[in-house]
């Protein structure tokens, strides 16, 4: 008889402020998941690289949509939050400047995670 299998899921949000529904709900995926009991590892790529900074989500707003700020803090106290590593860097963001628990990360940690035995992986 098999064990149970680890729940563990990855999400990449690629888009912030300039794409807001595709944003939200990734963070409304990830944060749901965790809530839930999922292991959750949340990938900030792109223009949501930006949202690693304090009070960045604080300032993101979507009619109808859950306080981005809010998702974030359900996801860094129950899952992982990383920071692109050339993403940040074209930011001029560094591992000083982010929220604490944010980590900064490139794609060998990226495709580790997205590769672990019950990973699933979603990419907004």
């Amino acid at each position: 008889m098999l064990g149970p299998m680890t729940r563990f899921l990855v999400v990449k949000a690629t888009a912030g402020a300039d794409a807001p529904e595709r944003c939200a709900q990734a963070f409304t995926v990830a944060a749901t998941a965790a809530a839930a009991g999922v292991d959750v590892s949340l990938w900030l790529t792109g223009e949501s690289t930006w949202f690693a900074l304090p009070g960045r989500a604080q300032q993101f707003e979507l009619p109808h949509s859950a306080p981005l700020g809010e998702l974030l803090h359900v996801i860094l106290t129950t899952g992982r939050v990383t920071a692109c590593t050339q993403c940040a860097a074209r930011r001029d963001i560094g591992p000083g400047d982010v929220l604490p628990g944010v980590r900064i990360a490139g794609a060998a940690v990226f495709v580790e995670e997205a590769m672990a035995e019950g990973a699933r992986a979603l990419v907004y």
